[in-house]
This record gives C-alpha cells, structure tokens and sequence, in this order.
C-alpha cells in the first residue's frame, strides 16, 4: 500500500521541512518530491503537509505517519539484507555532534547495532569543528555534525535555527558585556555567536568555556550567561532568550553527515549507517 521510494520521500521533507531540501538530498527534482508526497497522500486519504509559498509544516496526520513510514522503511531494509544475504563487516568510525547528547541518536545506533553485529562500532562525541578535523585527517569514517559556513559537503539530516537560550530568570544588562556561555575553538556556534555580536557593535564577555554540552547546560541553569543553540535541541530547563534583550540574528544551521575517504568495508558500513540516521532523522530532537 505504501511505496518505500514515496515514504523516504516523505521522510525528507519531514526532516528538512522543505520540498527543495529533500530533493536536494535525495538527488530528485523538486516535481518528483511534489508527487510523491501527492501519492502517498492519495493512499492514506489524509493530508500529511500544511504548506504555503513560505513555510512547510507536518500535520496532526503526518506526525503520526513519521512513525509508521520509519518502521516500515526498517522492516523493507532487513527483508531486503535478509534476502540478498547481504552482511557488513569491519570497523566504522563514527563521530556525532555533542549537540546529539540529549537525543534519541542512541536508539538509532543500537538498531544499527542489531542490524550489523559484524560491523565493529566506534563511536566519537565532539564538537562539530573537532569533527570535520578529524574527517579531513582520516581519523573517521562519517561525521554527523553541523556544516561549516560556505561548505556545500555533507548529506541534510536537519535543518534550523540558531536561537540564545538561557534560564528562564536570567536578565541582562543593556548597559554590560554579554555574559556568554561557549564551546572552546574551533566550535561553530561559538564562531556565529561572537561574528553576530560583534557584527552588532555588542560588548561580550565569556563566563563560561566547555567542550562538554553538559557543561555548557549546566552553567546556563545556574543563570551565568547565554549560549547559541539550536533552536530544535534547547535542553530542559532552558529557554529562548526574548527579544527584547535585543541580541543579535543567530541565523540558519544545517547538521549534516559527511563521509570520509577510506574505501572497501568501511565504506558500505558508512553508507548502512548513513541510511539509518536518514530514516530516523525524526528521532534526532530533544527527548
């Protein structure tokens, strides 16, 4: 009843909330996308998309088929390994974002986990500039991170916004510093924090510095200062800084996943896992 090819349709454009992101992903033009998402809309008799010339939003309907459409996905992908005998081997090295801390990423990696128990998983938690590093030097095989500015590299898992987020109590002076909360170099919402400050004329100071997100949460609780997050990820017990503290435009950030050079084994597993993170891009939100 549902086509495999329309459901990872529908789950790009889920994910990215943009017809022409999704066909960008899915190397399809826009047209294709549009009829896809038509079809599958036909086959449930429901409207899964509110959309207009500015904005694409799930419905009520189209929250409940995330679910659907990624398990159904996860049943077609092991039928089809099952059947064609298909089984990955060797090491994958893998580096995810500290902005995935608090999310369902897990659960994606145990599924992968049970998936493919030949493939020998290491996992690296770091901040995104720390991963591209490491990528580039061959140190890893895919990367789950945020895009750097200007670089087009990278498959869209998510697209956002960059939001200051603070405690809920926190007042700042005009007449002071920004107190900021930050990631160490070479953290790329650090960069977009102090390039929009600056931008702006606005004096800041750093209160707190630490490459653990943890870290960073908790100095924010205790009401030190403000941090850039994505607006999509804000941990528990924080919230969006109000406008009227005037701070500047943080503007967009894309997470993406990229892969490395290392060809044969590592490759396939990359590319398995790749696919995984996709299907389940809906999971990789605060919990």
């Amino acid at each position: 009843m549902y086509d495999p090819s329309q459901l990872r349709t529908f789950l790009a454009v889920a994910q990215t909330l943009s017809f022409t992101g999704a066909a960008r992903r899915l190397g399809l033009r826009q047209s294709t996308v549009s009829q896809h998402v038509r079809r599958l809309e036909d086959a449930t008799g429901c409207r899964l998309f509110s959309r207009d010339t500015h904005s694409v939003e799930l419905t009520e309907d189209g929250e409940a088929m995330l679910g659907f459409a990624r398990r159904i996905l996860e049943v077609h992908e092991q039928a089809t390994a099952f059947f064609t005998g298909t089984r990955l081997r060797g090491r994958l090295r893998f580096g995810a974002s500290e902005d995935f801390v608090l999310t369902r990423l897990p659960e994606i990696l145990e599924g992968f986990r049970y998936e493919h128990p030949e493939v020998d998983l290491e996992l690296t938690v770091e901040l995104s500039g720390t991963l591209h590093e490491q990528l580039a030097a061959g140190r890893l095989d895919l990367v789950l991170a945020k895009r750097r500015p200007q670089d087009p590299r990278g498959e869209l898992v998510r697209h956002d916004k960059l939001v200051w987020i603070g405690a809920e109590r926190l007042r700042l002076d005009p007449d002071r510093p920004v107190p900021l909360i930050v990631y160490p170099p070479p953290g790329i919402t650090r960069a977009r924090a102090l390039e929009a400050l600056e931008r702006q004329g606005r004096a800041w100071r750093v209160a707190c510095t630490s490459g653990s997100l943890n870290g960073l949460i908790a100095a924010a609780r205790a009401g030190l200062g403000v941090m850039a997050h994505s607006r999509g990820l804000v941990p528990p017990g924080l919230v969006r800084v109000p406008e009227r503290a005037g701070l500047p435009d943080l503007g967009e950030i894309d997470f993406v996943l990229v892969h490395g050079e290392r060809r044969g084994p590592a490759q396939h597993a990359a590319r398995a896992l790749a696919t995984a993170i996709l299907a389940g891009g809906d999971r990789l939100h605060r919990r």
